[in-house]
């Protein structure tokens, strides 16, 4: 059957507020970048030619016409942005460290993105794309949770790959217990996990990645998992085959956000052309290295969605 669009994603849409600076009065200044990591990914599968789809929701404000704007330009659909009357756009501030590692503060008690109802999920929508994505920030809370299940159920019922990034931000969570929770509700339906070194310690308890990734495996049957390790690269667990890449180091890095969708994104790519069923060992090589080629790039530019790099500019990169 032929699909109306290759991905169709779920999740936060927000504007992340990144230091840029100081004024002459030695004020922080602040660049409002859109963001959300399930358009990040939406937003690099564009820019390799595939056609996607987003569900959620922002505010009707100066933020959410920002944001319905900015990612309409990166050709993103938005037929199913849903814009909030009541409730404002969600805000994160990410404060970058001497290390390069980021903190966020988030202004969303609540933010519109987490007001996503049931009934403002099409399941015909989902039906038109051949994989759904998700990550946990929405299924932070009840009502959109709720909305976020009774996409991925959809989605599985109507025969697309699921694909998560579980994308952990504590700051979010009432309870890092239910963060955990909520993370292994979503695992059950996954086909494709892309999950980070933190994640998949905070997840299995165990320090060993490779251990921490048995234990996924064999509780959820989950057919491909892909760990970022960094600036080390990654890893993909497929079938009985264990696949590493090295990763590409910039010499200069302006801010890493984005880096992890990026990559997912260019993951998502790689399956729509190849399927998920009989990859190979050389396959898995090329995937990992063309991703971590692509996250790498992300690196050097402030901000995510309209920092995407060019297909070109990757394949110069290998």
């Amino acid at each position: 059957m032929e699909k109306e669009y290759d991905v169709i994603a779920l999740g936060e849409l927000l504007i992340d507020f990144t230091m840029n600076g100081q004024s002459a009065q030695g004020n922080p200044l602040f660049e409002a970048n859109p963001g959300g990591a399930p358009c990040n990914v939406l937003a690099i599968l564009r820019k390799l030619g595939k056609k996607t789809a987003f569900i959620g929701k922002v505010g009707n404000d100066q933020f959410g016409h920002l944001l319905k704007q900015t990612i309409e330009e990166a050709g993103v659909l938005t037929e199913n942005l849903v814009m909030d009357e009541e409730v404002h756009t969600t805000l994160a501030f990410v404060h970058t460290l001497p290390d390069g590692d980021r903190e966020f503060s988030f202004y969303r008690n609540p933010g519109a993105d987490m007001m996503l109802r049931e009934d403002e999920v099409s399941e015909e929508a989902v039906g038109k794309a051949s994989i759904f994505h998700f990550g946990t920030l929405s299924m932070t809370d009840k009502e959109v949770r709720k909305a976020t299940l009774k996409a991925v159920k959809s989605a599985k019922e109507q025969g697309l790959l699921v694909s998560l990034d579980p994308n952990l931000r504590p700051p979010l969570w009432s309870s890092l217990e239910l963060a955990k929770e909520q993370m292994e509700q979503a695992m059950e339906y996954c086909d494709i996990l892309k999950i980070s070194d933190n994640e998949i310690q905070f997840i299995s308890g165990k320090e060993d990645y490779d251990e921490g990734i048995q234990y996924i495996r064999e509780k959820y049957q989950i057919p491909l998992i892909c760990l970022t390790l960094g600036k080390d690269g990654s890893r993909a667990y497929y079938k009985d085959l264990r696949v590493e890449a090295p990763g590409f180091a910039q010499e200069h890095v302006a801010d890493t956000t984005g880096a992890g969708d990026t990559f997912c994104g260019c993951v998502l790519n790689y399956i729509l052309e190849h399927g998920l069923e009989n990859l190979t060992e050389e396959n898995l090589k090329e995937m990992l290295t063309f991703a971590n080629a692509a996250a790498s790039l992300i690196t050097t530019k402030k901000g995510a969605i309209r920092s995407m790099p060019e297909k070109e500019e990757i394949e110069k990169m290998l």
